[in-house]
């Protein structure tokens, strides 16, 4: 006897099957990226039938090659709070220039809130001297030497902000000399001049 034809397949079947490869492409896209959990909050809301936990979590997400973001995401679990986080921090990422993609080229402020910080550029060899939050932004980041201080509120989310907040500030020589129509040794003299060019195209022009 002839088995007949399950329904239900057909179109409905090669649908998901498509929808399933193209999140195995997104997910492999995603390879170049790296995030970071910086915090994690349980809050509980008092309900008739006892308490309802959730979860808030803070994430950094970068490529470690000048491009940075935060994201937040709150669920009723773990992995998906973190999940939220860290698409949103990919939507928000912003570029950073960098001095032979290993510091900063100048000190920066920056303030949020309460939270105020201090960022420095450092000679090769420094290392990242910085506070847990602000660690977690430079690492993905790609800053290898920088010296960074929290002034003010200690929040988690105050010192990211701040920390953003500051690195939005962040600009380059060439960027400079670009805007104002001179040259980089107008700044900096002849021989920075000549190291000027080891700057990455991309990260060039300051973020917005």
């Amino acid at each position: 006897m002839a088995r007949e034809p399950r329904s239900g397949g057909g179109d409905g079947d090669r649908g998901r099957r498509g929808r399933d490869r193209d999140q195995r492409q997104d997910r492999s896209g995603d390879d170049d990226f790296k995030d970071k959990l910086v915090t994690i909050n349980r809050v509980a809301k008092v309900v008739k039938g006892g308490r309802r936990f959730s979860f808030a979590a803070l994430v950094v997400v970068g490529d470690q090659k000048g491009r940075v973001g935060w994201g937040a995401g709150k669920a009723r679990e773990v992995p998906e709070a973190i999940r939220k986080a860290t698409e949103q921090a990919k939507r928000t990422m912003i570029r950073v220039p960098m001095r032979e993609g290993r510091t900063l080229h100048h000190d920066i402020t920056g303030q949020y809130g309460a939270g105020s910080v201090i960022l420095r550029a450092a000679p090769a060899g420094t290392g990242i001297i910085a506070g847990g939050p602000m660690r977690a932004v430079f690492e993905t980041l790609g800053l290898g030497d920088v010296v960074a201080k929290c002034t003010g509120s200690t929040n988690p989310h105050n010192m990211i902000k701040a920390t953003f907040a500051a690195l939005g500030r962040a600009t380059s020589p060439r960027a400079v000399a670009a805007r104002r129509g001179k040259k980089v040794s107008d700044f900096l003299g002849p021989r920075r001049d000549k190291a000027a060019p080891a700057e990455t195209t991309a990260a060039e022009a300051p973020s917005v």
